[in-house]
């Protein structure tokens, strides 16, 4: 007896991914949680566990296919259990010894095969377990897998009800603030579909911005010759994304310098001990604890704005994500209750996140539920920018190379160290004055760490 292997539900938002490598043939022997192939998003790269044992029977995809939530891409034989991964993805550290997550090399890239070709090869030895929230059932005569965890300010809801509304076209946040309900069901979307929508207002309210039509270009052919390629998934959204941002938020960039020489001299100090914890002592782990203290000082820079309902949303909780290069494209994976970790753990957690991305197994729902960003491009050089917020989200830190500058300090220059950072804002809830005196207190909190012990977070 065979069985269809499905793709299982993703997350909110993510409706299809593409084959980029697959790593089994006909014949294979798969065991629980083997990697069977790797898959592209619009938010990550990451490879695919079985979730059953047995012989593979076909492969019904191809490299370069685009597979949708719960389209069938392996034929199993065999009467192997089913299995459900609980583990999590373990990560090594960050061997860069730079002071950014900007300056680490990515790895040496691995081309894929050519589209629309398969590609098969030997399991790797060491897989990767997924996340609970990403298993999915196998067909759907089978019991329902366990709904995700909601993330928070998310929509709770099962694969099969998300699929649902995804056939019906309904968007699950209308059928929420419709409800009320803290977890949704398919007799909920289809009365929500069949009534033509309650909130139509809303639905006017959120509908996305008339983009402009793209203007033509030139056959560019005509004066030398080029090359095209096309765009990732991970670009193609990045670009959607930043478009959007730019139209949609109107942006400030309020900019300001730490004196970090005292702090320099404690970060080389007990840098050592916390690679012996595992982690690296690097400016972007102890921005991430300064940040927290200063979000709960700030909340309104913890916040999300809902136009459609004339409110502001704020979270109770400190989500950071961190801008990370990658050969693929700028990642932004999250560090989770920032607030209630110390330095020692940040640095752990930011090498860990950080090789993740770089090493092309990073799962969707590690870049989901930021509520603050950092960039850090000091590592590979310049003097300020100016960074896009990421909406939902209402602000981005961005930190530039820190070098020595003459200081006058009572009677004489003396050297100092000084780091340029760079606040970007929604300026529909958050007005001039308040960035200032949110990035001066980051500032403040650099040059004296005192002051973090002394109000607390």
């Amino acid at each position: 007896m065979s069985r269809d292997l499905t793709l299982p539900d993703l997350g909110e938002g993510i409706e299809t991914a593409t084959v980029v490598e697959i790593f089994v043939k006909p014949g294979d022997t798969i065991a629980g949680e083997q990697a069977l192939m790797s898959l592209e998003t619009d938010k990550a790269q990451f490879e695919l566990p079985s979730t059953m044992a047995g012989t593979v029977e076909e492969v019904l995809v191809a490299v370069g296919d685009d597979v949708t939530i719960g389209q069938a891409v392996l034929k199993i034989a065999g009467g192997g259990a089913e299995g459900r991964a609980t583990g999590t993805t373990e990560a090594a550290a960050d061997t860069s010894d730079g002071d950014t997550e900007a300056d680490a090399k990515p790895p040496a890239r691995r081309e894929p095969p050519a589209r629309g070709t398969e590609s098969s090869r030997a399991a790797p030895a060491t897989t990767r377990a997924p996340e609970p929230e990403a298993a999915g059932p196998e067909d759907a005569t089978k019991a329902p897998a366990q709904p995700p965890e909601r993330p928070h300010g998310g929509v709770a809801a099962a694969p099969s009800v998300r699929r649902r509304a995804r056939e019906l076209s309904v968007r699950l946040e209308d059928v929420a603030a419709h409800t009320g309900s803290d977890r949704l069901t398919t007799a909920d979307v289809e009365a929500f579909e069949r009534d033509g929508g309650k909130h139509p207002e809303k639905a006017a309210a959120t509908a996305a911005p008339a983009w402009p039509a793209p203007a033509p270009l030139p056959d560019f052919s005509k004066w030398g010759e080029i090359e095209i390629e096309e765009m990732t998934k991970i670009r193609r959204k990045t670009a959607e994304n930043m478009a959007r941002a730019w139209i949609e938020i109107p942006t400030v960039t309020h900019h300001d310098e730490a004196d970090i020489t005292k702090l320099e001299r404690l970060r080389k100090k007990y840098a050592p001990r916390v690679k012996e914890a595992g982690g690296h002592l690097t400016w972007t782990a102890i921005l991430l604890n300064v940040l927290a203290g200063a979000l709960k000082r700030f909340p309104q820079f913890n916040a999300s704005v809902d136009m459609a309902e004339h409110r502001i949303i704020y979270k109770k909780y400190v989500h950071i994500g961190v801008a990370v290069d990658t050969e693929r494209g700028l990642l932004v994976p999250v560090i989770r209750d920032v607030d209630e970790k110390n330095v020692v753990e940040l640095a752990k957690a930011l090498a860990e996140i950080s090789e993740a991305a770089r090493g092309r197994n990073i799962k969707p729902e590690m870049m989901q539920g930021a509520t603050f960003t950092i960039t850090n491009l000091g590592g590979i050089g310049g003097v300020a920018f100016s960074p896009i917020v990421n909406p939902p989200q209402v602000a981005i830190l961005g930190v530039s190379r820190g070098s020595t500058h003459p200081v006058w300090r009572e009677d004489r220059f003396e050297p100092c160290q000084i780091l340029p950072l760079a606040l970007s804002y929604d300026h529909r809830i958050i007005d001039g004055a308040d960035a200032a005196r949110f990035l001066r207190w980051v500032c403040e909190a650099l040059e004296e760490p005192f002051l973090l012990d002394l109000e607390g977070q």
